[in-house]
């Protein structure tokens, strides 16, 4: 499964079980700024897909009053599609050290002299972003789940600003070494 749109709303059911629109509602309030639906019906359509791989299941609700003439099915999630979740997140740490590392070796290709150029630029704009980042917070009471999102996204730029910045001084040592080798080579 590869559409993120499945995944987040994997995550929401697995979080709360609901109802189809009430996850429409969830998942433009909770992925709105990530995650742009195309229309109400990806929602829809992802249900269908994840209950075919047997991720989430129906449940009925429990009959509302008497003037609800059919309960809408709720949806929640399997230990199956639990376990899948947990795994797939795990393979988004796979798949950002995937892109490190193709990163690292396209940088490895360049000139000392280009590289040192491109550590400026990466120097320059993480020293940028680092300028605009909020300083870290306490959690305050009665938190909600997008005051935690914000304060785990903010502590996670910071510290890869700071690794970032770590890195460019270590990539900067190594290219200025692998020129000197490169001068004193006839």
């Amino acid at each position: 499964m590869r559409s993120p749109v499945n995944w987040a709303l994997l995550g929401l059911v697995i979080q709360r079980p609901s109802y189809g629109y009430e996850l429409v509602q969830r998942f433009e309030r909770t992925y709105g700024e990530s995650l742009e639906l195309s229309s109400p019906s990806q929602i829809y359509a992802a249900i269908d897909s994840l209950a075919k791989r047997g991720l989430i299941e129906e449940v009925r609700a429990e009959d509302g009053p008497d003037f609800v003439r059919q309960p809408k099915p709720h949806y929640r999630a399997t230990e199956k599609g639990a376990c899948r979740y947990e795994h797939w997140l795990l393979s988004q740490l796979d798949e950002e050290r995937r892109r490190s590392r193709l990163f690292a070796q396209q940088f490895a290709v360049l000139s000392p002299a280009t590289g040192l150029r491109v550590l400026a630029l990466c120097e320059k704009a993480c020293l940028e972003e680092a300028s605009g980042l909020p300083t870290a917070s306490s959690p305050p009471e009665g938190e909600d789940e997008r005051c935690l999102v914000d304060r785990l996204v903010g502590e996670e730029d910071r510290l890869r600003v700071g690794a970032k910045l770590s890195w460019v001084e270590y990539a900067r040592g190594e290219l200025k070494a692998r020129r000197e080798r490169r001068d004193r080579t006839p």
